[in-house]
């Protein structure tokens, strides 16, 4: 490291998904740079069943004394409390959080079950505000008694997808659950701002235990799975490990894509266009404007998948 506000030195974070992929990538970044580092993940398969603790122990364990691993699922209930506890107890405190941990259930929209709907969103969004939630009145406590480093009390970052931004197939509650957690993202950012604590979210291009359960359904999508399977998670890894540090500590609400070398700024819905409803009334006058004011801004759509399926800079 070259910029010494980059270091996390007395740092202490909680990464959910920890023990494997982009997550253990996450946090051995982490710890290079000084921080203590809860590795939570229960060790379920891609699909949220078959969980083992014991993923997690031996990350924690490879990752040396600077970690420890939390082996609840972070969709349970009061899972985000008990792992803010354990961070205070074993590192003196909680200063970032990473919400990374997904699972994943697909199916057509027409083909849907409620109840796998409910988990995906459980595990993959409600886990995660309820663990921001714990550890960001944490953090407010410890900002109030001194514990700032270089101008920054805190950071969440919030590892979303493409999925949640331009869809894919088959993908309501993962979409779900990520675009949700974009949402939530700039949420924590307004409510946190006034405390130090910065939150922002990244798309990951790289090659995962998701990328590598894409069944492709077109050509395109098969380019997209071969190309995303050859981008290391370190990327990823070292942009996640900026955020969370004094150097990023103005950079706060944003949405960006991190695919190889690239690092991508993404735009927020905004309106890009507006039309009035005359005093009368639209009469027959709405499908007109609609079609003439409209139409050739409508967002076309193409999935994540076809989005992306150029090469990758690695």
């Amino acid at each position: 490291m070259s910029d010494s506000n980059q270091d996390l030195k007395g740092r202490v974070a909680i990464v959910t998904g920890g023990a494997r992929g982009i997550g253990l990538s996450i946090c051995e970044e982490l710890i290079a740079r000084g921080a203590g580092v809860v590795v939570a993940d229960n060790g379920v398969a891609i699909n949220g069943d078959a969980p083992d603790a014991a993923i997690a122990e031996s990350a924690a364990r490879m990752l040396g004394g600077n970690a420890t691993a939390f082996t609840v699922g972070i969709g349970e209930p009061e899972a985000g409390a008990a792992a803010v506890k354990l961070a205070q107890e074993k590192f003196g405190g909680v200063d970032i959080v990473v919400n990374n941990a997904a699972i994943l259930k697909d199916a057509f929209v027409f083909k849907g079950n409620s109840e796998v709907y409910r988990e995906v969103l459980r595990n993959n969004l409600v886990g995660a505000y309820a663990l921001t939630a714990a550890a960001c009145a944490a953090i407010r406590e410890q900002q109030k008694a001194g514990r700032v480093f270089d101008g920054m009390a805190g950071a969440v970052i919030n590892i979303v997808s493409s999925a949640g931004i331009y869809g894919n197939f088959g993908q309501s509650a993962y979409a779900s659950a990520k675009g949700g957690l974009i949402a939530l993202t700039r949420i924590i950012a307004m409510d946190m701002a006034r405390s130090g604590v910065t939150a922002n979210a990244i798309a990951p291009f790289a090659a995962t235990r998701v990328t590598d359960s894409i069944i492709p359904a077109n050509d395109a999508q098969a380019a997209y799975k071969e190309r995303a399977l050859k981008v290391p998670a370190k990327h990823v890894a070292r942009f996640a490990a900026y955020l969370a540090s004094p150097a990023a500590k103005g950079v706060t609400g944003q949405l960006f894509g991190v695919r190889g070398r690239e690092v991508m700024l993404f735009s927020q819905p905004r309106p890009v266009a507006t039309i009035v409803e005359p005093a009368q009334g639209w009469g027959g006058g709405l499908a007109a404007q609609v079609q003439g004011e409209f139409a050739a801004k409508f967002t076309d759509l193409k999935t994540d998948l076809e989005s992306f399926s150029s090469d990758p800079i690695v």
